[in-house]
């Protein structure tokens, strides 16, 4: 199928490369000089890293000395995770997290409980929500890190990363704080760093850059253990040739998200849209979560199969998830964490939205589900 005929809401899985991406990317494979090498060429290739590291930088609000390029958000946060769990040991061996995190970090934190580390999971409300309440109550004197996630990818959340991070320094500042920002990163107000954490991971193909670039944000003064050792590149943490191409595409793509200042209020303008018409066109709809993020909303058609609707929805060229991409169509581990009835949790949807997503492609989607309802049976569950 021609892409350029699909209805696209699976923004959260991954967006289109944008144009200013593309050209970045090209260029810099032009100028394809090491950026170690000594001579001008390599010099040059040096020049342009540390311009978009500052652009990149100045989105997160951060100094550009505070800021790593990383593959992906899955780096970031094992980065993030087992360095920090790694640099506090003697604190002891207890983590806290919640169980609607990214499988990034619930399976790190998995692997570390083979290893003899404590986990808590902290369980969310009917909201999709923990509160800084529910996390300071779970923090002990040997608790080393914790890590949360700022927007949750299933349900659009919004976690009060801030409050959580003041109710852990004021308990102890020794504690590290992990953010999961990839679904934050640009589709927040506020820059990431004044969340407050010591460490916040991103992903470049989430607002537009190609897959395969990512950045870690280590706050200044915390000693982060380095993830790769060998040539010495970023700052000795995290050795290898840098990917100078992908990194000039995500400091462009970062560019052009930042400069357009409207971007938020048209992505929830037209998710608000398209969840006003699913509920008049299909009164068996429910929605899970409105989602705090402009981005990202949840819903269910109690009865149905989320999988065989996003199947029959796929064969229109209409794209829905039925949760994280991660999942590979595996149950929802946040619906099932929200305590929602089975026959919800089997007809869940994640619909997800760009600033550029219009009435007339939402229109299509409503109708596509309201005939995918129409066409299939319900089941007994």
């Amino acid at each position: 199928m021609d892409q350029n005929s699909l209805i696209y809401f699976d923004y959260a899985a991954t967006t289109p490369v944008r144009r200013e991406a593309a050209a970045a990317l090209l260029d810099a494979l032009a100028h394809f000089g090491n950026p170690s090498s000594r001579y001008g060429f390599g010099r040059e290739a040096a020049r342009r890293v540390k311009e978009d590291r500052e652009a990149v930088a100045t989105a997160f609000g951060c100094s550009p000395d505070e800021l790593f390029f990383t593959s992906c958000g899955t780096e970031g946060d094992n980065w993030a995770i087992r360095r920090g769990a790694e640099l506090n040991r003697r604190r002891g061996k207890h983590i806290v997290t919640t169980a609607i995190e990214h499988a990034a970090v619930l399976e790190t934190c998995r692997d570390l409980e083979r290893q003899g580390y404590e986990v808590t999971c902290l369980k969310p409300g009917r909201s999709g929500r923990v509160t800084a309440e529910q996390l300071a109550a779970a923090l002990r004197p040997d608790t080393a890190l914790v890590s949360m996630m700022l927007v949750n990818n299933e349900t659009g959340a919004v976690l009060p990363v801030a409050d959580c991070v003041r109710a852990v320094k004021a308990f102890d500042p020794a504690i590290l704080f992990h953010c999961d920002a990839v679904q934050g990163f640009l589709k927040t107000p506020e820059p990431l760093a004044r969340l407050g954490a010591d460490l916040v991971a991103v992903s470049g193909h989430k607002i537009g850059a190609p897959k395969g670039v990512g950045a870690l944000y280590i706050k200044k003064g915390v000693r982060l253990p380095p993830l790769l050792t060998g040539g010495g590149q970023e700052e000795g943490l995290r050795s290898g040739t840098e990917a100078t191409a992908q990194i000039a595409a995500f400091a462009a793509a970062v560019r052009a998200v930042a400069a357009d200042e409207t971007r938020l209020e048209r992505t929830a303008s037209i998710k608000d849209y398209t969840l006003s018409r699913l509920k008049q066109a299909l009164p068996r709809l429910e929605v899970i979560s409105q989602g705090d993020a402009p981005h990202i909303c949840a819903v269910t058609l109690p009865g149905y199969k989320s999988e065989v609707v996003v199947r029959v929805l796929g064969d229109r060229g209409v794209c829905v998830s039925s949760g994280s991409a991660c999942h590979k169509g595996r149950p929802s581990h946040v619906f099932a964490a929200m305590n929602l009835p089975k026959s919800w949790l089997d007809g869940a949807l994640r619909l997800s939205f760009s600033p550029d997503s219009t009435k007339e492609e939402a229109d299509v989607l409503v109708s596509a589900l309201r005939d995918a309802a129409g066409s299939l049976f319900t089941t007994l569950s």
